[in-house]
């Protein structure tokens, strides 16, 4: 029998209440699996955990939301063999996951993981911190790690709308930067960063229409706001249109880019949805092909080149 090991976080999202386990067992032995179930206690136990995993394990499952995808993947990076691994969302807005087509109960994601393909997935970084979808900067964007747990464990989606009116004023930041792509510089000011590997970001869906998860390229998206009304109007017609042809937006779809804040940022950068702390002004952005990702048949085709 296969071995599948089954890294939950109790805390993640609202969405998904887990009663009894038994149900993971059993469907693990359906698709030929004899399954193993470790808990997250705290922020960070995922990333010690598939650190110490058997090298024997064939699939590490991640049971939370897009930040402990993060922490496996973070930890993967550091294994001297790196493991097959799968999101199995239960956070509160699971991009990642709803990007995959993971969107139905817990269980019959688990079904569509369990009889997938394994395909080899570009992972990015940011100076050396690894992302897995999204690195984001701006106003309102740390409402993605500064909603209390608490907040989202009993509202959900609504819960970063909540926090979010709090955090409402009129004047949007903007940074005078410079910034490399492919080798040409190039200066700007912009109000908010975006540097992705997704084609859905902050819960909208088709950001992008053509994105490939293991092309080595990342999708950056520069974009100019001076208040809130600018800001309304970019979120519609994001909702509309490719994000690269709306006016205002600076778009590259690259593997080398590099920027420079001449003055250091208001707020930190957003990782899938966590805290990057840093108190350096440069970024250096890259992708390696270096994991497997365990994901459903009917998304692999659409999402992967290979």
């Amino acid at each position: 029998m296969k071995k599948c090991v089954i890294i939950l976080n109790p805390e993640s999202g609202k969405k998904h209440k887990i009663t009894t386990y038994q149900d993971f067992y059993d469907i693990g032995r359906k698709y030929g699996y004899d399954t193993e179930i470790i808990l997250t206690k705290a922020r960070g136990d995922a990333e010690k955990i598939i650190q110490g995993i058997d090298k024997s394990v064939d699939l590490v499952i991640s049971g939370g939301g897009d930040g402990t995808l993060n922490e496996i993947v973070s930890g993967n990076l550091k294994r001297e063999k790196r493991l097959t691994i799968a999101p199995l969302p239960l956070g509160s807005t699971n991009d990642v996951g709803n990007m995959y087509g993971l969107d139905h109960s817990v269980y019959e994601n688990l079904e569509l993981i369990l009889r997938g393909k394994a395909k080899k997935i570009d992972v990015c970084f940011i100076n050396d911190s690894p992302f897995v979808y999204v690195a984001c900067l701006g106003d309102y964007i740390d409402m993605a790690y500064a909603t209390p747990r608490s907040l989202k464990k009993k509202y959900g989606k609504i819960a970063y709308i909540l926090y979010g009116m709090k955090q409402l004023r009129n004047k949007i930041h903007q940074y005078d930067i410079e910034y490399t792509v492919d080798g040409e510089k190039h200066i700007g000011t912009y109000s908010f960063f975006f540097i992705s590997n997704s084609s859905r970001i902050a819960g909208q869906p088709d950001i992008y229409y053509d994105v490939k998860l293991d092309d080595n390229m990342f999708e950056v998206c520069l974009a100019r706001c001076k208040n809130k009304k600018e800001i309304l109007r970019l979120l519609v017609l994001a909702s509309t249109m490719d994000v690269k042809d709306i006016p205002d937006v600076t778009y590259y779809r690259t593997n080398n880019f590099e920027i420079n804040f001449i003055d250091k940022p208001k707020t930190s950068w957003c990782i899938d949805g966590e805290e990057y702390k840093t108190d350096t002004n440069k970024f250096v952005f890259r992708v390696e092909k270096n994991m497997k990702m365990q994901v459903p048949k009917e998304t692999a085709e659409e999402l992967f080149d290979e």
